[in-house]
């Protein structure tokens, strides 16, 4: 299995011949964080699943149905608030037409599909849209979009319990299960709470290897994190990806 990351929640999976893509965004738009990570280039006949856990714009982007053009065998994963966005309009407008339609299967959380040789499970959301799990020759990869134990200065306890609430309920949606690679939020905004959600996750979850991400560039946060871990083993887990389209094999993956 290779890890190629693009930037933020941007990665791409390879696994048996397949090319997984999550939440893809050209890197723009956001004041005091632009990054600038491209799509790698895969042979045409590649087999391509491009998944989008909610329409924010640091996690979707609209050109990701201009691949079509060059895979002919592309798929799109879209959270249904997706749909919202698009729309007809902007489908003319990207040029792709109508038969792109056929390509994108809308989900909404609590649900498990199949389409080909993949099989997609989501999660409810803390934030917007959903979580991915996916499993595909014989691997497991779970991307969190902003599934998060979101905790906030300055929201009511209301709030806070709430998001708590949610966030463990799904997680332990995922305690019974064995992941190979878990793609989790650390969202430096949170300050003392940053690592909230990623220890949670560690604590309940069986999953060999867990990649930070969400870190508005703050890249230094995953080795604070990996410091405050007492055991080897469990900091051997957290891998870190610091430069923008950064590729990683991963050992005893194939």
């Amino acid at each position: 299995m290779k890890i190629t990351y693009i930037h933020h929640s941007t990665f791409c999976v390879e696994v048996a011949g397949k090319v997984l893509v999550f939440d893809y965004y050209n890197g723009k738009g956001l004041p005091g964080c632009e990054y600038h990570g491209q799509l790698p280039e895969y042979p045409q006949d590649t087999p391509v699943y491009v998944f989008a856990s909610h329409s924010h714009r640091d996690h979707f982007g609209t050109e990701v149905l201009t691949w079509s053009a060059r895979y002919p065998h592309i798929h799109y994963i879209f959270a249904r608030e997706v749909k919202r966005k698009l729309g007809n309009s902007m489908l003319k407008r990207l040029g792709v037409g109508e038969q792109i339609k056929d390509r994108i299967t809308y989900v909404r959380p609590g649900e498990k599909y199949e389409m080909e040789d993949l099989a997609v499970e989501t999660f409810l959301s803390t934030d917007s849209g959903v979580a991915f799990l996916v499993s595909v020759s014989g691997k497991t990869i779970y991307h969190a979009g902003d599934l998060n134990w979101w905790r906030w200065e300055g929201e009511t306890e209301d709030f806070n319990r709430h998001q708590e609430e949610v966030y463990k309920r799904q997680i332990g949606l995922l305690a019974d299960r064995s992941l190979d690679v878990s793609f989790v939020v650390v969202d430096p905004r949170q300050e003392r709470d940053k690592f909230l959600g990623i220890d949670y996750f560690l604590q309940q979850v069986d999953t060999r290897y867990v990649v930070p991400m969400h870190l508005w560039k703050q890249y230094d946060l995953v080795r604070e994190y990996q410091d405050s871990l007492e055991s080897e083993q469990m900091r051997g887990r957290i891998l870190l990806f610091d430069k923008e389209n950064q590729s990683l094999t991963l050992e005893g993956l194939p």
